[in-house]
């Protein structure tokens, strides 16, 4: 269907964001990383994001007595023995009647035999545990579900070690009247439902869902196989796994939680297990909150990333933000062959949410494909939305927390996706993403874990993006790296938004499976001012300016982050802020593009950065970094693989790099960089050291052809061949997000390191 709806660059309701933030608190006895936090509008006002923390399956999720009994015992229980289309019950509670049996009291009752077309159903009016042993039972009915718990205080269902079960439903059901719904699963409790055992269940659903509980839905252990015409295993209330080996093969959601009413429920909560999911749609979707602590994970959905719609998105000039040039996500961080050269039409900005212009607090929303219909890049734009399906691996509501695990995802749309938060404390990864490798609508968090993202359109992708700890590498289309979204942006925006007033929220109000809490907070003041300033710094002749900077940050706190991007590298429509770890950016070959590229500032105190790239929208670090900064433009773009090499004037290696990509400008930062230091630079040679990941440790450099030998007089020096220059004011154009320049207009950052045009260069290295 198609729908009408109203988008800026990346426009979001100010009441929304407030009230998302708000709305996090989690248990006191966790650990915390600090976050940053963000504006409201643009102007001195703040909302924070607070610390990220980890929360667990424990905190979620209790387990009483029932859930883990698996023990029984012929004495203590009632038989009962499927033979076709009839059943024989030995002992009290349950009698057959019509092919079906029909369990009226608690107890242990004991299934073996096949029941060709039957329903096995639990009504127990006084609410008490019906434990349900398969002991090699087969069960089918045609026209309804085949175990059906009707009423119970809890089911528990227990596989019985060393057999083979089989539960399966026909491909229409015969309900009492037009306005009866349920059951629609192969298994359908209205009660909680629990599973354990070391036996196997191979569960069929034709008609619509695999398991289905409307309350708590608990697996144990057990090797449980669902096949699904709709959703393969769903929860209302909750999903909670312990352990187990679970696959699904699901035309729906593969694993889903439901409740949307009740912000305290509806999550799924994940202590370990193997599992291996072909979905539809979602792997993994909870309405609230998603938790994993472990577990091995093998996900496809929608076919995978190959099966992923292109992406056809045009920059405007001036403002609006730019971004993808459609033709899909190709694996090697290149764009498309045919990409224009310029963009003629305005667009949405491609680090803007893709899955719709405003935050949801559901899990449901849909991704949609937008085609702007008014060129006015200033004003809020109308648009054409057609739904389409939500296919991501790992999708949660609210908060996304991931504290362990091995995941292998092949994911047609977003791979990890929050409408909230996404913290991931360590687990390895393996992403191949048709969308974006890992999304939050607001704070995106890493503190430790292997992450690899071998394919994606963007790599990360949040409001507020902080790397910690871990190691990354991204593989993007588009942007390496993008913090975009989750607030207004332009300044047209941000006039239209009248209401400014911080919202908070009574922390007993607040959902107790959020991941948020308010401590130890900092805070992003006045950033529409520095957007006004790097307008006016940036701005070329006959240049359209873009929109002042936003809100939104990047911060590099510790960790290795590996970029390979078509588009810019590390792109923030707000600033980035480095204070350690080590990252090495291969950018874009197109000069619609940077290796880096900010609004704001970009503020480098510690750690290690070399980022190559085109010349054209290049950016290094700004004038208020207390490391230094070299950013270094070729006078010919350079082949990739080339050797550059920085050493200062004892012959110490500052640099030896090679591009995976071509490349005209690299840019350096490192604590052995002194500001009033004497370096020379190289281009091609050989070196004995260590490469990882084009960057090499150790070693020595030789055979290399001097380029320029200088003296550096600013914390951010600007060099080409002729020795120190000013900051690149280049033409601006086409690019992802944060609102472009037109033709020389430049966009709105910083550009830093200023110098007078040049200097007398300086052979000291001879």
């Amino acid at each position: 269907m198609k729908k009408n709806m109203i988008t800026g660059s990346k426009l979001w309701s100010i009441a929304m964001i407030t009230s998302l933030l708000a709305a996090c608190s989690s248990p006191a006895t966790t650990s915390t990383t600090a976050n940053a936090a963000t504006s409201t509008t643009g102007t001195t006002k703040t909302v924070s994001v607070s610390e990220q923390t980890s929360v667990k399956y424990a905190d979620l999720v209790s387990l009483d007595a029932d859930d883990t009994n698996i023990s029984w015992s012929e004495a203590d229980s009632t038989a009962i023995k499927l033979n076709g289309t009839t059943a024989t019950v030995t002992g009290s509670g349950a009698k057959a009647a019509n092919g079906s049996v029909t369990i009226s009291e608690a107890g242990t009752y004991v299934l073996s035999g096949e029941l060709t077309d039957g329903q096995i159903v639990v009504n127990v009016a006084d609410k008490g545990t019906v434990h349900l042993v398969l002991n090699g039972a087969t069960i089918h009915d045609n026209d309804s579900a085949a175990i059906y718990i009707q009423k119970a205080g809890k089911a528990v269902i227990t596989l019985e070690k060393g057999t083979k079960n089989t539960v399966s439903d026909g491909k229409t059901y015969v309900y009492a009247d037009a306005t009866t719904d349920e059951p629609d699963a192969a298994i359908f409790s209205k009660a909680d439902l629990t599973f354990n055992g070391a036996g196997q269940l191979t569960v069929t659903g034709n008609y619509n869902e695999g398991i289905t509980s409307k309350d708590d839905l608990k697996i144990i252990s057990g090797n449980i196989r669902v096949k699904a015409a709709d959703d393969g295993i769903k929860g209302k209330d909750m999903v909670a796994i312990q352990a187990g080996t679970i696959t699904i093969e699901a035309e729906g959601d593969g694993i889903k939680s439901t409740n949307d009413t009740d912000t305290t429920r509806g999550y799924v909560a994940i202590a370990g297990g193997t599992f291996d999911i072909q979905s539809g749609n979602d792997g993994i979707q909870a309405e609230t909150a998603l938790v994993a602590d472990g577990g091995t994970y093998n996900i496809v959905t929608g076919g995978g990333s190959a099966n992923a719609p292109a992406k056809v998105e045009e920059g405007p000039f001036g403002g609006g933000g730019g971004g993808g040039w459609g033709g899909g996500t190709p694996p090697d961080g290149e764009p498309p062959a045919d990409m224009p050269e310029m963009p003629t039409n305005s667009g949405t900005n491609a680090g803007a949410n893709t899955n719709g212009a405003a935050a949801s607090n559901s899990a449901n929303t849909t991704t949609t494909t937008t085609t702007t219909t008014d060129n006015n890049a200033d004003a809020d734009t109308a648009t054409t939305a057609t739904e389409s399906t939500s296919a991501k691996a790992l999708k949660a509501g609210t908060d996304l927390t991931v504290n362990g695990g091995t995941y292998t995802i092949d994911s047609m749309d977003d791979s990890l996706h929050s409408n909230n938060n996404v913290t991931v404390n360590d687990g390895t990864f393996n992403i191949e993403s048709g969308d974006d490798g890992i999304h939050a609508d607001q704070a995106l968090t890493i503190n430790g874990g292997t992450i690899t993202i071998a394919k994606s359109y963007e790599g990360l992708e949040g409001a507020i993006i902080t790397l910690n700890d871990g190691d990354v590498d991204v593989t993007a289309s588009d942007d390496g790296v993008n913090a975009a979204g989750g607030e207004t942006e332009t300044a047209a925006n941000t006039a239209a938004s009248t209401d400014s007033t911080t919202t908070t929220t009574d922390a007993a109000t607040t959902s107790n499976i959020s991941v948020t809490e308010t401590t130890g907070t900092t805070s992003t003041t006045d950033q529409a001012s520095q957007g006004t300033a790097a307008n006016q710094q940036g701005r070329g002749p006959g240049g359209m300016g873009g929109a002042a900077a936003s809100n939104n940050e990047f911060h590099i706190n510790g960790g290795s982050l590996t970029v390979n991007a078509g588009g810019d590298g590390l792109d923030s429509n707000g600033s980035i802020n480095m204070t350690g770890g080590t990252v090495i950016v291969n950018g874009p070959t197109d000069s619609g593009n940077g290796a880096l590229d900010y609004d704001g500032t970009f503020e480098i105190s510690g750690g290690y950065l070399v980022a190559a790239g085109s010349s054209g929208m290049a950016q290094g670090t700004s004038d208020a970094s207390t490391q230094n900064t070299i950013v270094m433009t070729f006078p010919a773009t350079q082949k990739a693989g080339t050797l550059v090499h920085v050493q200062d004037s004892e012959g110490n290696n500052i640099l030896t790099f090679a591009p995976a990509k071509d490349y005209q400008t690299v840019v350096v930062s490192s604590p052995d960089l002194a500001k009033d230091g004497s370096y020379v630079i190289y281009s091609g040679g050989t070196s004995t050291g260590k490469a990882v990941d084009g960057l090499y440790t150790g070693g020595t450099y030789s055979g290399g052809t001097q380029v320029v030998a200088f003296q550096s007089t600013s914390n951010v020096t600007w060099v080409n061949e002729s020795g120190v220059t000013t900051a690149n004011t280049g033409m601006g154009g086409p690019g992802g997000g944060g609102g472009q320049g037109g033709f020389g207009g430049g966009r709105n950052r910083s550009q830093s390191g200023t110098t007078s045009d040049s200097t007398d260069t300086t052979d000291s290295a001879k």
